[in-house]
C-alpha cells in the first residue's frame, strides 16, 4: 500500500515540484495551496505525514500545525519554509512539528527526513530499544549499558524514554516539560529539566566512552550515537 503525503504549500512551483517527486519516489500525494484547504483534506483523508510550508495566506503554517495537533497528536509533520532563524526552528518544533527544512532545500535530504518521520512512527509501539550498546525495556522500565543497569529514577526513565523515540532528532525542553511534567509551559522549569537531564547523562555516558545524549544548542536535547552530532 502506497504511503500518503498531504503537501500544504501555497507556491505553485515547490507544490508541484514537491507532489512530482513524491509521486515519482512512489507516494500518493495530496495538495494543498492553503492552510484552510488542507485541513479540510485532512477531514477526508488521515495522511501518513505532511509537509507544511509556514508562510501560508490567510492562516499561517503555525496556527495550522496548532490546529492540526488538537485533533491529530502523532501524524508527523515536516516544516518546509523559507525561515532559518533558530527562534524560528524552535517555535515550529515547540509547536508540534516532528522535523524542519529551510528553503531553498535539496530533495534528496527532503526524502530522507520524510523517511526518518514515517519510521520513526511506525516504530512508537515498540516496547524495546537498543541504541549502540543501551538496551531499553520499555515494559519492565528497565535499562542496561554494556549489559550494566542503570539505575534510573521514574523522571529520568520517562526523559530516557522521550528521548529513544525521538532518536536522532532534538526534542526541547518545552517537549520534556509537556511529555515528562506534563504541563505547558517549560520556563519555570527550564533548570529541573537541565538537571535531570544533566543526572541522567551522568548515568548514561559517564562511564563509556561513546556519549549518546548531547545538547543541541537553542534546540533541546538529542539521542544519537553518532559522535559527530
Amino acid at each position: 500500500m502506497l504511503q500518503h503525503i498531504l503537501v500544504i504549500e501555497d507556491e505553485p512551483k515547490v507544490a508541484d515540484t514537491l507532489r512530482l517527486g513524491l509521486m515519482e519516489t512512489g507516494y500518493s500525494v495530496d495538495l494543498a495551496y492553503t492552510g484552510e484547504e488542507g485541513l479540510t483534506l485532512l477531514l477526508n483523508r488521515i495522511p501518513d505525514a505532511v509537509i507544511l510550508d509556514l508562510n501560508l495566506p490567510g492562516r499561517d503554517g503555525i496556527e495550522i500545525l496548532s490546529m492540526l495537533r488538537m485533533h491529530h497528536e502523532n501524524l508527523p509533520v515536516l516544516i518546509l519554509s523559507a525561515r532559518d532563524t533558530v527562534q524560528d526552528r524552535v517555535q515550529g518544533l515547540d509547536t508540534g512539528a516532528d522535523d524542519y527544512l529551510v528553503k531553498p532545500f535539496a530533495f534528496p535530504e527532503l526524502l530522507a527526513r520524510l523517511r526518518v518521520m514515517l519510521r520513526r512512527e511506525q516504530q512508537k509501539t515498540r516496547l524495546e530499544y537498543q541504541i549502540a550498546d543501551l538496551n531499553v525495556d520499555i515494559v519492565a522500565r528497565k535499562a542496561k549499558r554494556a549489559g550494566i543497569s542503570l539505575n534510573l529514577t521514574p523522571r529520568e526513565f520517562e526523559i530516557l524514554e522521550l528521548l529513544l523515540r525521538n532518536e536522532g532528532r532534538p526534542v526541547s525542553r518545552q517537549t520534556i516539560a509537556r511529555d515528562v511534567w506534563r504541563v505547558e509551559l517549560a520556563t519555570p522549569l527550564d533548570n529541573v529539566i537541565d538537571v535531570h537531564v544533566m543526572r541522567l547523562r551522568q548515568k548514561l555516558d559517564a562511564a563509556f566512552e561513546t556519549k549518546l545524549i548531547h545538547t543541541i544548542r537553542g534546540l533541546g536535547f538529542m539521542l544519537s550515537d553518532n559522535p559527530d552530532t
